[in-house]
């Protein structure tokens, strides 16, 4: 790993370079460009989880550090490592300091992979509008995590306001072990029956306010045509924020998945005995590496956005967006005058 103080984005480019020509086979088969955006208190969390996912998928990491907007003068400090900590690709963490911290796509752009797409993550909270980060303007994919904000649920709305085709939450990947296990124990009553199933009605037992809760609720909505609401539960809910799924089925049967708390879930269904399935917290980084295992737009995410917030044609909005300049130092200026 090499060290750059105060350095420039053309010093970083070169010590890339010069490190890329020594680096051998560990360089070939990138297959994108991992942005991640972080505030220095989850730089390690966010770190870790880059290199999981750098492991899983050959990427080059971009770690952008935006400390002390107000600092007088800018200042770039940069770590490039290849085959290091951060797995074994490339990597740079790019701390910027002033008004850099503003235009960080100036440093950003120049370290692009050549011809790989770019998935961008904000690990913490994001911009209200994500136009207003340019860093989210030239992604082709855009992750954020509504869970980090003060009200998850609030956050998903500003999330939905602001969707555009590409854009995802990790609060909707924290539902892929749920959603798995719903279709599969559907399919089952299916299979018994002879017969496809209808959903009729059903419930979430939970934490209303959980993002990952609501866009479950949303996404049996989208699937089944009946409205699912999350009720309050009564044991305390995980990182998911659903504690068991109720669900009403046509010929008067019903199936609950209840979580156990010991990393499992049992089953009821009719006229079967109770099954228990594996039900494991995931680690951030198996998140995000789920995250980058596509790069076409999540139509069923957008389709549960759709249904838990109640906005609807987020599909057929544009993929593209423009970018709005927003300085955060001005926005806190006015606010101190009006006060």
């Amino acid at each position: 790993m090499t060290t750059l103080w105060d350095t420039t984005g053309s010093a970083v480019v070169k010590e890339l370079a010069a490190q890329r020509r020594t680096g051998g086979a560990v360089l070939s088969g990138v297959a994108l460009t991992l942005v991640v955006v972080a505030d220095e208190s989850r730089v390690t969390e966010a770190e870790e989880a880059a290199t999981y996912a750098a492991e899983m998928h050959p990427c080059r990491v971009l770690v952008v550090v935006r400390r002390q907007i107000e600092a007088p003068v800018p200042r770039l400090d940069a770590e490039v490592q290849i085959g290091g900590r951060l797995g074994p690709g490339e990597a740079v963490v790019l701390r910027m300091y002033g008004r850099l911290a503003l235009h960080s796509e100036s440093v950003v752009l120049p370290l692009l992979a050549a011809d790989a797409p770019v998935v961008a993550w904000w690990h913490g909270d994001p911009p209200e509008r994500l136009a207003t980060d340019a860093l989210a303007v030239f992604a082709d994919r855009r992750i954020t995590d509504c869970s980090l904000a003060e009200d998850p649920r609030d956050a998903l709305r500003i999330r939905a306001e602001d969707y555009v085709p590409g854009d995802t939450d990790l609060t909707w990947t924290r539902s892929t072990a749920w959603r798995a296990i719903l279709a599969s124990t559907v399919d089952a009553v299916a299979g018994r029956r002879g017969d496809a199933v209808r959903i009729t009605g059903g419930r979430i037992e939970g934490d209303p306010h959980n993002a990952t809760a609501q866009l479950v609720a949303g996404w049996i909505s989208s699937r089944c045509g009946c409205v699912i609401d999350v009720a309050e539960g009564s044991r305390g809910a995980g990182p998911s924020g659903v504690e068991s799924i109720v669900l009403q089925l046509d010929e008067g049967e019903e199936v609950r998945i209840t979580a156990d708390h010991r990393g499992g879930a049992v089953i009821t269904q009719p006229n079967r005995p109770e099954g228990t399935v594996a039900l494991p917290e995931r680690a951030l980084g198996e998140l995000l590496s789920e995250e980058l295992r596509r790069l076409d737009p999540d139509e069923p995410y957008s389709d549960a956005l759709e249904a838990a917030i109640g906005i609807s044609g987020l599909t057929e909005r544009s993929a593209e967006r423009e970018h709005v300049w927003f300085d955060p130092t001005e926005d806190d200026s006015a606010a101190r005058s009006s006060s």
